[in-house]
């Protein structure tokens, strides 16, 4: 193993921490989702590492490519539930979601 991954896996866990605690500790809509970008990039950045470690940085930068297409479509399809939410309720927390129920 060399220090260059050694080095990339230590961003990698503290990018998947950062957006633990932010998927934990917040409560605002917008928040949540910067934490759940915040894992998803920990582990894209994994991917490439790992990749590149392994001699098969073709393969990983394609599953790369692969997951941040499927990212960005998550992405929208949240950001447009969010907009939708915050038409309805006025407000961006967690907790008025609840109050959505028939």
């Amino acid at each position: 193993m060399s220090d260059f991954w050694i080095l990339n896996m230590f961003f990698v866990v503290l990018l998947f921490l950062i957006g633990l605690f932010c998927l934990l500790a917040m409560k605002n809509l917008i928040k949540l989702l910067i934490g759940i970008e915040l894992l998803s990039k920990g582990i894209l950045l994994a991917l490439i590492a790992t990749g590149f470690e392994k001699n098969t940085i073709l393969t990983s930068q394609s599953l790369a490519i692969s997951f941040i297409v499927v990212e960005v479509s998550v992405l929208a399809t949240a950001m447009a539930l969010i907009i939708n939410l915050y038409r309805h309720t006025k407000s961006l927390d967690v907790k008025n979601i609840s109050n959505l129920k028939g």
